[in-house]
């Protein structure tokens, strides 16, 4: 046993060694360090050691999940994403469920669950739901459904009150790993950490990630209120290597690391940043000009220095928000849909009103226009300021009189409930269409629906056949070498798109037997019609553009969306894109608010350390003191004006 461990990297074996005395542990480490490769390797060493011991690995995305399910094939493994893990750990104690529910709902300091703006649920308000609480991907807390945010809360209570719970977790899993623990929310980080003592059974916790990547919102970001060494803390192990980056990389990143993490080069061999024995030294540049076309930088790097940066398999350019790529990648209308709708704002701001002023009228009747006039009755002058639109929605609707027209139409009830979000077109997790139906998919049935098309016709195009006669619901027509050609004929004329609709598309692809319409795309037109009626007006090619961004073909991603990949040549564009969570000034100034120059240096950090050959930074118009600071961090000759 201890001789196998000796093959295996130091960091493991430390890893190991805190196992051995039933220490929580916490391997950390920086980027391109191999953290998943360490995880790996402990989990296969203790099933060497042990094949009957129960390991749940708790990780962040489903394509991690595929990962490491890839990585380690063992019926001993757990491995599913943080709210899987503790749905499926909670679901059958429906009689605590419901009293903690009840419980968060009456509490006045949990705003997250509140059950039609009521603060006295009696106890037996869920007693009568035949299916008991439900978890799904939407919220519908007074019919017993909780969402993603409320199963935390949920679950962190549940733990807290009912210590059986998590002995009964404790006896399941003799080992607990989660991956990316930096964004692992609050909730889940107390529950295991302080609710789990609360039992007397014994298990070991392990945590793995970096504090520097933690660039969510909601993700605890650093356990450093649990390190220490004493038995009822978490003992750190640090990974200093960098498997990925070449040394120029290395060496800006450790300037920008704040945890006391160095990274110095692998001593593997093999390891991707190595040649010969030697690591790779790579390029970085800054760039900066008064021009804001980065067109012309990605030229000039193409043309003087070599880079590919016209190969969206080696070259990525990041940007901050979805928004400041949408025009780049050409699919603008489509994002100003889902992302820029003033008449829903002037919706909500309708709402608000209402609420506020605790006007009780049932206007579940009425259009969206009727209550508009109701409310503006008998008012006048500044009393009518926070019913009329801002100057922003007017603006807006004076720019799209058809659309408001339409909306003013709208049956209030059913318009007050749409509920409209850029997730539900750019979620882009890779995922397999048995996955797709499953919790934590935000693409709405239009989009899901429009996918299948494009993939269709995506898999003809590039000669997947197989795989294409396995998508189409041409198949269960194939029936003679007749119905083979019919069906090589009708996905011939689909894929030719021209200038079509979104709504042309939809219906070619339906009479043409390659995609049906089916029930969820049937209530979507009914019950968004409003989102529906835009949406299909756009060309269909727009969104072949969006497809092919979401699907990685393009050179573009946003800087959140790339954490975990990584690229031969990595092009970062320092433009907040009016987002005041992030000020890349103050970067490199360091100053401002302390939470936004420690949120603008972990996402910066993130980018710059995604680049295996070439890092490019582009800063627009920058001043003096930036300029100073960049020549300090990159390097004098590596700090170019254009």
């Amino acid at each position: 046993m201890a001789q196998t461990r000796l093959i295996l990297e130091p960091e493991v074996q430390e890893v190991l060694q805190n196992v051995d005395q039933g220490r929580n542990f916490l391997l950390s480490g920086g980027a391109g360090s191999g953290k998943t490769y360490s995880l790996v390797q402990v989990i296969k060493q203790l099933f060497e050691e042990n094949p009957t011991t129960k390991i749940a690995c708790i990780t962040y995305t489903n394509a991690a999940v595929r990962e490491i399910e890839h990585r380690v094939d063992h019926s001993n493994l757990i491995v599913s994403t943080i709210h899987d893990f503790l749905w499926d750990t909670i679901k059958h104690f429906q009689k605590e469920l419901k009293e903690c529910l009840v419980e968060l709902a009456n509490d006045p300091d949990i705003a997250l669950i509140n059950i039609d703006d009521r603060n006295d649920i009696p106890e037996d308000y869920f007693d009568s739901f035949p299916d008991g609480i439900q978890y799904k991907e939407y919220l519908r807390l007074r019919e017993g459904i909780i969402s993603h945010d409320e199963l935390l809360v949920l679950a962190n209570r549940l733990f807290n009150k009912y210590p059986k719970i998590s002995s009964i977790t404790k006896d399941k899993y003799k080992y607990i790993f989660i991956d990316e623990y930096q964004d692992t929310s609050k909730f889940v980080i107390d529950l295991l950490l302080n609710h789990f003592k609360k039992s007397s059974k014994k298990n070991i916790l392990g945590f793995f990630g970096d504090a520097m990547q933690s660039i969510y919102e909601d993700g605890i970001g650093n356990l450093d209120g649990y390190k220490g060494t004493s038995p009822d803390q978490v003992v750190e192990v640090k990974k200093a290597q960098n498997r990925r980056n070449p040394q120029k990389v290395i060496d800006l990143a450790n300037l920008l690391r704040t945890d006391g993490i160095t990274q110095v080069p692998s001593t593997d061999l093999n390891a991707p940043n190595m040649v010969g024995g030697v690591v790779k030294q790579g390029s970085v540049k800054f760039i900066y000009s008064s021009n804001s076309d980065f067109s012309r930088i990605k030229q000039h790097l193409k043309d003087n220095l070599g880079w590919p940066v016209d190969d969206p398999a080696k070259t990525k350019e990041l940007n901050l928000t979805h928004n400041l790529i949408a025009d780049k990648a050409e699919f603008r209308s489509l994002m100003d849909i889902y992302d820029k709708d003033q008449i829903l704002a002037y919706r909500n701001r309708i709402k608000k009103y209402i609420k506020e002023q605790d006007i009780t009228d049932d206007f579940s009747t009425h259009s969206f226009g009727e209550v508009i006039e109701h409310l503006k009755a008998g008012k006048a002058g500044a009393a009518l300021n926070p019913i009329n639109p801002t100057a922003g929605m007017q603006t807006f609707i004076d720019a799209h009189p058809v659309l408001f027209q339409i909306a003013l139409a709208y049956n209030y009830g059913e318009f007050s409930k749409l509920y409209v979000d850029k997730d539900q077109l750019l979620d882009d997790k890779k995922q397999s269409e048995d996955v797709e139906s499953r919790k934590g998919s935000k693409r709405d049935n239009l989009i899901k629906h429009l996918f299948k098309i494009q993939n269709n016709i995506s898999l003809y195009l590039n000669r997947q056949f197989n795989e294409f006669l396995r998508v189409t619901d041409f198949r269960n027509r194939i029936t003679s070498v007749e119905s083979k050609r019919v069906l090589k004929q009708n996905i011939e004329t689909l894929t030719n798109v021209g200038d079509k609709t979104i709504e042309e598309v939809i219906q070619e692809a339906n009479d043409l037997g390659i995609c049906l319409m089916d029930e969820s795309l049937d209530k979507f037109k009914q019950s968004k019609k409003y989102i529906y009626d835009q949406v299909k007006e756009v060309k269909f090619k727009e969104f072949q553009k969006l497809y092919s961004y979401l699907e990685g073909h393009t050179p573009f991603s946003t800087q959140h969306k790339t954490k975990g990949s990584e690229f031969n040549t990595v092009l970062v564009i320092l433009d907040n894109g009016g987002w005041n969570h992030y000020n890349f000034s103050n970067l490199f100034l360091n100053s401002g608010s302390p939470s936004v120059l420690s949120r603008t240096q972990k996402i910066f950090y993130v980018c710059c350390t995604r680049a295996m050959e070439n890092l490019a930074v582009f800063f627009h118009n920058p001043g003096p003191q930036v300029i100073a600071k960049a020549k300090e961090w990159f390097g004098e000759t590596e700090v170019l004006q254009l």
